[in-house]
C-alpha cells in the first residue's frame, strides 16, 4: 500500500473496545439462557473467541447492527466433560488464555491451535499450575497445539502479577465454576491494573461475584456460582481512539466520539500522557474529545499498565520537542511482533531519532520526518496503524507492506483513514 503525506480532519465514531468484547462474550457464553451483545465488530480475535466458544458448545448468532456493527446473540451453557475438539485461536492471546482455563474448568478434552507467533507465545504460567494440580496436559516445546485431558480443581493459585493480565483474567472467568472456592495470590505487584478492573467489571454485570485485596494480591473466588444472562453493550476502545488522538496531537484535526469518561480501559491513560506531553483535550460533548497540541514536550513514560499504547506513542515521542522515554516495557517483546523492535526499526526508515536500549525506547523528537520508506507492519496490526499516523508528518510517501494486519483489532482502519482524508493507494 502507498501511502501519500496528508491532512486529516473529521470525526471518528471510535470502534467497540476487543478487550470488553472478548470478556462480554465469554460472560454471556457461561450463563444459561440469551444474552445480547451490542456493538461488537468482527475483527479477527472476535471471530476467534466466537468460533472458540462455539467449540465448547455455546449457539452464538451475529447479527447486523448499523454500518460495520454487529449484534451478537448468545445462548450460553457450555459442555461439560465432553470431547470439544480443536479450537483454533488464530493470533488471538486473549482467546487462548481467556479459553484454556474454561475448557479445563468444563474438563473437556480440548486441542488448543494458533497461528504465527501465537503458536511461540508464553503460557508457562498455565503450565505451572497444571503441573502442581497434576492435570494432564500434552504439548512439544512449549508451544501449541496444547491438549488438555483433565479438570481443573478448586483451590490456591499462585502466580506473579507481572505477567500477562490475561493469565489471570482467565482463571477469574474459569473458578466461580468450580465445585469448590478458590484464591488467587499474586507474588509480584500487579500491572496492567485497567484489564482486571475491567474483568471484575464484566463478571459483576453477567452475576459474578468477586472479592479481592486493594492491592489486588489476594483474590477470592467463590466457588459453584452461576453466570447470569445479560444484554450488554460494549463501550469505545480507547486502545484505538490513541491512534486519532495523537494524529491529533500531530497536528490533524480529529474528533474521537463515542469514549465513556468513566471507562476502566487501560488505555484511557493516553488522556492522561497527552497532557502531561502538555496537550489539551476538549471534550465538545458528553463522549467526543478532540486534542490541541501547541508545543508538546517529552517526558518519561511508563508503559507497564499500558504496554499497547506503545507503538503509536514512539510516533508521537519522534515528532515533539525534546526527549521521550518509553519505560517498563519488556512485554512488548512477546506479542504480535517485537513491538520494541518492529517500531524502532520502521521509525528509523522515515528518519527518526529512536534508540531501543534494553526494554527501554529513547526518542528524541523532530518537527517532520522524512519518509520514503519501504515500512513492514511486522504482521502487526498495531504497526501498521502507528505508521499510518506518522506517514501523515512525512515530507515523502511511504510504501506499507502487510498492512491487511489490521483486520486483527479494526478492520475498518484504512476505509475510515480514507474519510477523514487519508491518501492510500493499494498496489499490486
Amino acid at each position: 500500500m502507498l501511502i501519500t503525506p496528508s491532512f486529516l480532519q473529521g470525526k471518528i465514531q471510535v470502534p467497540p473496545s476487543k478487550s470488553v468484547s472478548h470478556r462480554a462474550i465469554i460472560c454471556a457464553a457461561l450463563a444459561k439462557g440469551e444474552s445480547i451483545i451490542s456493538n461488537i465488530i468482527l475483527s479477527d480475535d472476535i471471530k476467534a473467541t466466537i468460533a472458540g466458544l462455539k467449540n465448547l458448545g455455546a449457539q452464538i448468532e451475529v447479527l447486523p447492527e448499523t454500518v460495520n456493527r454487529y449484534l451478537v446473540k448468545v445462548r450460553g451453557g457450555l459442555k461439560v466433560d465432553e470431547k470439544a475438539g480443536e479450537i483454533d485461536c488464530w493470533e488471538s492471546g486473549s482467546t487462548l488464555r481467556f479459553l484454556i482455563p474454561i475448557a479445563a474448568a468444563l474438563g473437556n478434552e480440548t486441542v488448543f491451535m494458533g497461528r504465527g507467533r501465537l503458536i511461540d507465545r508464553p503460557l508457562n504460567i498455565y503450565y505451572e499450575l497444571f503441573e502442581k494440580q497434576k492435570f494432564p496436559y500434552q504439548t512439544s516445546s512449549n508451544k501449541l497445539p496444547l491438549c488438555l485431558q483433565g479438570k481443573l480443581q478448586a483451590g490456591e493459585y499462585k502466580l506473579r502479577g507481572d505477567v500477562s493480565s490475561q493469565f489471570i483474567t482467565g482463571l477469574m472467568f474459569a473458578l466461580p465454576l468450580l465445585a469448590g472456592d478458590s484464591k488467587i495470590f499474586l507474588t509480584s505487584e500487579l500491572q496492567s491494573k485497567g484489564y482486571i478492573d475491567l474483568t471484575i467489571q464484566t463478571l459483576q454485570a453477567f452475576g459474578i461475584k468477586i472479592g479481592y485485596t486493594a492491592d489486588y494480591q489476594t483474590i477470592d473466588i467463590k466457588g459453584g456460582q452461576q453466570y447470569k444472562c445479560t444484554d450488554y453493550r460494549i463501550e469505545a476502545d480507547y486502545s484505538q481512539a490513541a491512534f486519532w488522538l495523537v494524529a491529533a496531537c500531530l497536528g490533524n484535526e480529529v474528533q474521537c466520539a463515542g469514549l465513556n469518561k468513566d471507562s476502566l480501559q487501560a488505555d484511557k491513560a493516553i488522556l492522561d500522557i497527552i497532557q502531561s506531553l502538555g496537550g489539551e483535550l476538549i471534550w465538545v460533548a458528553s463522549d467526543t474529545v478532540l486534542c490541541r497540541a501547541h508545543k508538546l514536550t517529552g517526558i518519561t513514560i511508563d508503559v507497564g499498565d499500558c504496554p499497547d499504547l506503545v507503538p503509536i506513542l514512539a510516533v508521537l515521542g519522534s515528532l515533539i520537542q525534546g526527549e521521550t522515554k518509553i519505560v517498563n516495557a519488556a512485554r512488548l517483546r512477546i506479542k504480535e511482533s517485537d513491538r520494541l523492535a518492529a517500531i524502532t526499526s520502521e521509525l528509523k526508515k522515515l528518519g527518526a531519532q529512536i534508540v531501543e536500549s534494553g526494554d527501554e525506547l529513547i526518542i528524541c523528537g523532530q518537527q517532520k520526518l522524512l519518509g520514503a520508506g519501504e515500512l513492514d507492519a511486522w504482521a502487526d496490526h498495531r504497526i501498521a496503524m502507528a505508521l499510518a499516523i506518522a506517514t501523515t508528518r512525512c515530507e515523502l510517501a511511504n510504501t506499507l507492506n502487510g498492512w491487511q494486519s489490521v483486520s486483527k483489532s479494526y478492520p475498518d482502519f484504512w476505509q475510515e483513514y480514507q474519510s477523514l482524508g487519508g491518501k492510500i493507494q493499494q498496489e499490486g
